[in-house]
């Protein structure tokens, strides 16, 4: 009976590969269509910064030419694109450059008529206060003109209703800053969400333009107590928030402000640590273990550092934490780095069977993944293959370059410590990328590969129209992951061959298509499911 049985399809995933080409390194490489390479750059791109095979300039073009691209063939794939890429995938700039650019590019025209609006679109990529001024800095730069169209006026508009209140105007609205809040405002011409904005809008526009009289009513009570705090003698300013830390609550604060009134000691950030955010805190353990902060005080960090709920809220990339382990000196925050690192790896699937992770170590994969980050992209493959094992998954674990190490993973050891151990390998097997040889060496009938790399792989000796690419190193039937950590042009990896697939960037959001596909189901772009 088997022979008449139907042979079970290979799911598909939505990254698509159309062509053959060569990789950076002269490897056996593909192309993709404008909306896959669109979304495995946008995912990993930090905007107007250096790469390994890329400069700047040359990103930067090649990112806004694939906008323009998909805008043209599908104007509403980009548009519901933005959102997710601003919210799940916590991509600040490349949100505001896709939208931008996609806004530009319908003026163009598209080849199908859009359903979702430019004034949608626009409002969609902003969601933190200073971001309008970033869109209106970015189109000035790019159209030479600070006159909006109705539909970018309009998203604009609705952005700074929503994100312009007193407390963000305390901490975003610098005077050193080339595009104000009242910039915004007198070019987006926004409704005023109450009375109270209206008013908020008028302090914005007597500070922007140095009026004699800043008008605050009692509207507007956090700014009120904060210019009130602000009148008093500069040599009382700190003391007076310190003997009542209630009144930096009152006054809209920041840790940054405080610092601007006197030393950061431990009496003022015992204060000021109710106050910060997440991300905050994540990036100032250090400060405060060399002011002295007790004990006491620090467990209530932890405690928020451990809140699975205050670290999905926070929108931290995994790697944050990494970088937080590294730069604080102190061990009492380890268990807590620890668990924020677990709850913002939560999409990360317990797989069944037998998983090879694979992690390019070569020269390309040590450059850091933003310019002042301390986190390299091999960190974030090797973060992200010991939480696939803290997830209970029987993961043999192996780094390539020139050559192939092994790394045996601790059941129940800590995913920073394992991580870290990993990372301090980098340099043991040479630069190169040699991806093929890496895949037969390491591959032990395991039931899927999980491949971390800028997938640049060097040329496979007797390579050519039928010889071994990364796409054939490892029996047809085994599913191969390529997570895609740079997001370049050439993809080593086919995803047209069945039971390969790519995803990329620097959230755990996308392995909701690595768990969908390795249960056998198709997997469309996220926001389409």
């Amino acid at each position: 009976m088997s022979k008449f049985a139907a042979r079970r399809r290979a799911p598909t995933g939505p990254v698509a590969t159309t062509g053959r080409t060569r990789t950076h390194e002269g490897g056996a490489g593909f192309t993709r269509d404008a909306k896959s390479d669109l979304f495995l750059l946008a995912a990993a791109n930090m905007v107007g910064e250096d790469s390994f095979y890329e400069s700047a300039g040359d990103r930067d073009d090649r990112f806004r030419r694939l906008v323009h691209a998909a805008t043209r063939t599908d104007p509403d794939w980009v548009a519901r694109f933005v959102p997710y890429l601003r919210r799940e995938l916590n991509m600040r700039s490349a949100a505001v450059v896709v939208a931008a650019e996609s806004a530009l590019a319908r003026r163009a025209g598209t080849d199908v008529e859009p359903t979702v609006s430019v004034r949608t679109l626009v409002d969609s990529a902003l969601l933190r206060a200073d971001e309008p001024a970033e869109f209106l800095a970015y189109w000035k730069a790019r159209t030479g003109k600070v006159t909006l169209p109705g539909g970018v006026q309009r998203g604009l508009a609705d952005a700074v209703a929503r994100l312009y209140t007193e407390r963000t105007a305390l901490k975003y609205d610098g005077v050193a800053a080339a595009w104000r809040m009242a910039d915004v405002v007198a070019l987006a011409k926004p409704r005023p969400a109450g009375p109270w904005q209206a008013d908020l809008f008028d302090y914005l526009a007597d500070r922007r333009w140095k009026r004699d009289s800043v008008r605050v009513t009692d509207r507007l009570p956090v700014l009120t107590a904060y210019r009130a705090a602000m009148a008093m003698p500069v040599a009382e300013r700190r003391a007076y928030f310190l003997a009542d830390p209630a009144r930096l609550g009152a006054a809209g604060m920041t840790w940054e402000q405080l610092s601007s009134l006197g030393a950061m000691d431990a009496a003022a950030w015992t204060a000021i640590l109710p106050r910060m955010g997440l991300m905050a805190l994540t990036r100032n353990l250090r400060n405060l273990d060399e002011a002295g902060v007790p004990d006491h005080v620090a467990e209530q960090v932890a405690a928020r550092l451990a809140d699975p709920v205050q670290v999905r809220r926070s929108r931290q990339f995994p790697y944050r934490f990494l970088s937080a382990y590294r730069t604080a000196p102190s061990l009492r925050w380890g268990p807590a780095l620890e668990r924020a690192l677990l709850a913002s790896t939560a999409n990360v699937p317990a797989l069944p069977g037998r998983t090879l992770v694979l992690v390019d170590t070569s020269a390309s994969m040590r450059q850091p993944v933003a310019e002042r980050s301390l986190v390299r992209h091999v960190d974030v493959g090797a973060l992200f293959a010991v939480a696939l094992a803290a997830r209970g998954c029987e993961v043999d674990l192996a780094g390539f370059a020139t050559g192939v190490f092994g790394h045996r993973l601790r059941r129940g050891g800590s995913v920073l410590r394992q991580a870290e151990e990993f990372c301090a390998r980098v340099g043991e097997v040479g630069h190169g990328t040699e991806t093929v040889t890496a895949l037969k060496t390491a591959y032990r009938r395991h039931d899927r590969v999980v491949l971390f790399s800028d997938m640049q792989a060097f040329a496979h000796p007797g390579t050519g129209a039928c010889g071994v690419t990364v796409s054939t190193a490892v029996p047809a039937a085994v599913p191969v992951f390529g997570v895609n950590t740079a997001g370049y042009a050439p993809a080593a990896l086919d995803t047209a061959t069945p039971n390969r697939y790519e995803i990329g960037g620097f959230s755990d959001k996308l392995f909701t298509m690595v768990d969908l596909l390795s249960r056998s189901r198709d997997a469309t772009w996220p926001w389409e499911r």
